[in-house]
C-alpha cells in the first residue's frame, strides 16, 4: 500500500457560536490542510497521483475558504450542514469535496485522512472508516 500526504494553507476568520470563552468573538487563523490517499496500485510512471494533481483538488477547494468569514458560508452559516465552523468541522467538510473529487477522476486513489491545524498546536482530523 501507498500513501501520499499534501500540506497546504488558507487565511480565514470564524468564530464560534454558543461557545463561552474568546473563541466566540470573530478571530482568525491561518489554516493548514493536510491531505493523505492511499493506494494500492502505481501508474505507469509509478505515481499513485501526481503531487501537482492532489494540490490542485486541495487547492480548489480551500480557495473558496481563502480570506473569507467562514461562518457566512452556507456549510456553516446558522442551520447550514455543519453549523459551527470548527477545526473538527472543517476537515471533516474538506474531506468530503475532496472525497467526491478523487472518486469522479481518479477512482484508485482512496482518501484516507484529512487533518486541519488551526494553530502550531491544535488539529483535528476527520476521517471515514
Amino acid at each position: 500500500m501507498y500513501e501520499l500526504m499534501i500540506k497546504m494553507n488558507f487565511d480565514a476568520a470564524h468564530k464560534l457560536c454558543g461557545y463561552r470563552g474568546n473563541c466566540a468573538n470573530v478571530h482568525g487563523h491561518t489554516w493548514i490542510v493536510e491531505v493523505t490517499v492511499a493506494g494500492s496500485k502505481l501508474n505507469s510512471l509509478g505515481l499513485l497521483i501526481d503531487f501537482k494533481e492532489l494540490k490542485k483538488i486541495v487547492g480548489r477547494i480551500i480557495e473558496q475558504l481563502d480570506h473569507s468569514y467562514l461562518n457566512e458560508l452556507p456549510a456553516f452559516a446558522h442551520g447550514g450542514e455543519m453549523s459551527n465552523p470548527t477545526a473538527e468541522n472543517l476537515s471533516c467538510y474538506i474531506y468530503k469535496k475532496v472525497k467526491a473529487e478523487l472518486n469522479s477522476n481518479y477512482p484508485e486513489v482512496k482518501l484516507s485522512r484529512v487533518n486541519v491545524w488551526e494553530s502550531p498546536t491544535s488539529c483535528a482530523s476527520y476521517w471515514e472508516e
